[in-house]
């Protein structure tokens, strides 16, 4: 199973440990991440809102360089992944502004490749499958709050890997490597994504309505599968706690990261000197329940 890799700027930047695991884990289930060459940012997230074609341009210049290459393109970023997509399908449907945009471009995209996000591709059923068999440490006792966000399922038109109203992928992925996914009201639910620094006001009152509502639903940490979801969560928390009274402390996990500690993947533990928030709490919680349930049954 091979693919061209799209990184884009978070996984190599703020969002390095998604690509650090992101990476060791496609290794060790045998799947191929072939970088793509001098490839340049999709334009998300400002890119869209100032010039359509430019929007659609920006990521069918990597779209062509993968298809020069003969592989689909695996984006893990949520924001990447959505406007990757986007362009893929509207070039595919829009055949006038699919030459235009080629006149333009080095490595003409024609439609001969796809684009996938990392979630999609680690929860397919033959590589799922793969993961529950390589499982060495049972994540029993997190309780995780699978959180989508708005950019990974949405437009379901566009995107339509998962059901945008219930997502199930990142659920089905934390019960293959042995964690308890809760159920709660706010998996899909915008976080305020690029607001972060021009309306912080919204992100804060956001992120804490979904820390809030994961911690009532049981949870004892949060997974997710975008950088900008990540960084919103973690860097929110103690504001949003104290506009709405209450402790928000949460350990926010890439669900690639989990899956790697469960299959004991050489070097993705480091990924967790990364986070902003500690996540030793959690971890420590692992086979915490399993032993509980053991001795009960001994009484």
């Amino acid at each position: 199973m091979k693919y061209a890799y799209f990184p884009g700027c978070s996984l190599e930047s703020t969002g390095k440990e998604f690509g650090e695991s992101t990476m060791l884990v496609a290794e060790a289930l045998g799947i191929e991440l072939t970088e793509i060459h001098d490839w340049n940012c999709c334009g998300a997230t400002s890119g869209h809102a100032l010039d359509h074609r430019l929007s659609v341009a920006l990521p069918a210049r990597n779209l062509g360089i993968a298809e020069s290459m003969g592989l689909d393109v695996v984006a893990p970023c949520a924001a990447c992944y959505n406007r990757m997509r986007g362009a893929e399908v509207e070039l595919k449907s829009n055949a006038k502004l699919r030459e235009e945009i080629n006149a333009d471009l080095e490595k003409p995209f024609t439609g001969a490749v796809t684009v996938k996000s990392a979630l999609e591709v680690f929860t397919s059923p033959e590589v799922l499958e793969q993961v529950g068999e390589n499982v060495a440490t049972k994540l029993s006792g997190l309780k995780p709050a699978c959180y989508y966000g708005c950019l990974l399922v949405r437009p379901p038109k566009v995107l339509g890997f998962d059901d945008a109203e219930n997502p199930q992928s990142l659920d089905k992925a934390m019960s293959a490597v042995g964690a308890e996914p809760v159920e709660w009201y706010f998996k899909n639910e915008c976080c305020g994504a690029s607001f972060g620094i021009a309306k912080s006001e919204i992100v804060v009152k956001l992120t804490g309505d979904i820390i809030s509502n994961a911690k009532k639903h049981g949870a004892n940490c949060i997974v997710t599968a975008c950088p900008l979801c990540m960084t919103n969560l973690e860097m929110r928390q103690a504001a949003a706690g104290k506009l709405r009274g209450e402790d928000l402390t949460m350990p926010i996990f890439y669900f690639t990261e989990l899956l790697g500690l469960a299959m004991q993947v050489p070097g993705v533990k480091k990924c967790f000197a990364s986070h902003l928030v500690d996540v030793n709490g959690a971890l420590d919680l692992i086979g915490k329940e399993a032993d509980s349930d053991q001795l009960s049954a001994v009484s």
